[in-house]
């Protein structure tokens, strides 16, 4: 019995329910060894990993319930995070089961992004070009009814469904061929008109685009700027340039040269207006006619030279001579103010 005694645990207590070994405890620990050795290891089976986990991030541990099953436990938060039970372990091989969930969700992408490609086609656009076609044929003095909210509404939208390509080319498709069309009514003008209407297509234009591309804002800050580097107005004045001014300024040059040779024979203010609006579209252009270009915009001659005073004089008299012969007196100059010198 003593014996017995000798070789008992002595295990303490505290507090904290915290077992401490006494002195004893290199028994306790042959007496433990002893008793696992009879064990027999029984292996588990391996189960699938547990889904949402991050492998080599966020390890967990696994601990047998009473139901036969097991729970996982985060180590970062130490809170349950999901179950697994036996029968999982017969679940099909990881890799197989993942192959399946991604063809699934690749089909599954790919009819939702047909079926709204489906519906830009049969809605947004459509409304989207009918505005754009009220838009291009206005005059600058009519007021017309457009939705612009409805417009914005639908553009929104578009960018937000990942149409931002489609949309743009359609537009500038759009624009396209209405610039072709009014390229042939202008082939159709007689010269005399021919100023006129050029400076009535270009007023126009630039007018639409004044309403085309602020509903179109979403288009051209997400993907024109951040992804072409560029600017929606200038690409649609570029078509402009591209596709009626550069066609017909072999044929236009001449007649604004005759026009500003012969003073008023068109109006001063539609000459400023087509002169100013070829250099914005071409600054190159003004070397066609650095005379006519430089009556209208400042500093396309060279800067003058001393030596040359006597030419510049030389020109300036032979323009009075022939605003004189043109029947525009200088008028009665007696009548000119006396300056305090005299």
């Amino acid at each position: 019995m003593e014996a017995m005694e000798d070789d008992s645990l002595d295990i303490k207590d505290d507090h904290n329910h915290n077992y401490c070994a006494s002195s004893n405890s290199n028994k306790v620990r042959s007496y433990l060894s002893s008793q696992l050795s009879d064990v027999t290891t029984v292996p588990q089976p391996a189960c699938p990993p547990v889904p949402g986990g991050e492998p080599g991030a966020r390890r967990g541990a696994l601990w047998s319930g009473s139901t036969g099953g097991a729970k996982f436990m985060d180590s970062d938060s130490g809170s349950e995070s999901s179950e697994v039970s036996e029968t999982d372990c017969t679940a099909p091989p990881a890799a197989a089961e993942g192959k399946f969930t991604l063809d699934s969700n690749v089909s599954s992408k790919f009819l939702l992004n047909a079926m709204a490609v489906e519906d830009y086609r049969k809605n947004h656009w459509p409304n989207l070009e009918k505005a754009i076609d009220r838009l291009l044929i206005q005059n600058p003095t009519d007021h017309i009814s457009v939705s612009y909210a409805q417009i914005y509404s639908y553009v929104y939208k578009c960018v937000c469904q990942q149409h931002s390509e489609l949309l743009y080319n359609d537009l500038t498709l759009k624009i396209t061929n209405h610039l072709q069309e009014v390229s042939t009514h202008l082939q159709a003008s007689p010269p005399e008109d021919f100023i006129e209407n050029f400076n009535v297509a270009l007023t126009q234009y630039t007018a639409s685009l004044q309403c085309i591309v602020p509903v179109f804002m979403y288009l051209n800050k997400f993907y024109i700027e951040s992804k072409l580097n560029r600017d929606l107005r200038e690409d649609l004045m570029k078509l402009f340039a591209d596709h009626v001014a550069e066609i017909h300024v072999n044929t236009l040059m001449p007649l604004l040269i005759k026009a500003h040779s012969m003073p008023f024979q068109v109006q001063p203010s539609t000459m400023a207006s087509v002169v100013k609006g070829l250099y914005s579209l071409r600054p190159d252009w003004a070397q066609l006619a650095p005379a006519l270009f430089s009556g209208f915009i400042p500093q396309i001659n060279p800067p003058a030279v001393e030596s040359l005073l006597p030419d510049y004089a030389a020109h300036d008299q032979k323009l009075q001579m022939e605003l004189s012969m043109n029947g525009f007196p200088r008028g009665d100059q007696s009548r000119k103010r006396a300056s305090e010198d005299s």
